[in-house]
């Protein structure tokens, strides 16, 4: 029996199927979208590039087996293709091999979105951190010096009487917090 007769195993089906599976621009346009929304660090990137990446890959899961048959199919591994048919097969196996290579691409991109989103979130984070070091850092010893003189024990008195003391102990926590502020400025961690 000879191979062109049957309808289903023409490559055309197949180019079809393979044209379906690619929309390359529509999906060029997805990617630039989502590299200049990694790039300004929005939220809502994530989500959608881990199900582009998931696409890729079952797309390009199916395309490799496709193209391994189109190889053989190409070649006229089998009796009954004709050179016509071998031509068209072979026609259909570079388009998918192209196809293929476009997939990883894209694949290869979407991973580099998420790794240049989840630095953009990383450097954000640090960057909270420092403030929150340096604001616990700040109050660290004005906490100290509240709770000593808070406590029900006689302590060493500053000039001034009893009515002083509340005005000696804000204006230390003044000068260290100014003089812990220069610091932090001057070492340029804030």
């Amino acid at each position: 029996m000879h191979l062109e007769r049957h309808a289903c195993l023409t490559p055309m089906p197949r180019h079809w199927a393979v044209e379906r599976q690619a929309d390359r621009p529509a999906l060029e346009t997805k990617i630039d979208q989502m590299e200049e929304e990694a790039y300004l660090g929005r939220e809502s990137l994530v989500r959608r590039a881990i199900r582009l990446r998931r696409e890729l890959t079952s797309t390009r899961r199916i395309l490799v087996p496709q193209r391994d048959a189109l190889a053989r199919l190409a070649r006229r591994e089998f009796p009954g293709i004709s050179d016509e048919l071998s031509f068209r097969f072979r026609d259909v196996y570079d388009h998918v091999v192209r196809v293929t290579e476009e997939t990883l691409i894209f694949q290869d991109r979407v991973t580099g979105i998420l790794e240049v989103h989840l630095a953009a979130v990383s450097n954000r984070l640090n960057q909270v951190m420092k403030v929150l070091t340096v604001m616990s850092t700040i109050f660290l010893p004005l906490t100290v010096l509240t709770g000593m003189w808070g406590m029900n024990v006689p302590l060493p008195h500053l000039p001034g009487g009893e009515g002083a003391q509340f005005w000696w102990i804000g204006g230390m926590m003044l000068a260290i917090s100014a003089v812990m502020l220069w610091v932090f400025r001057r070492m340029r961690w804030l």
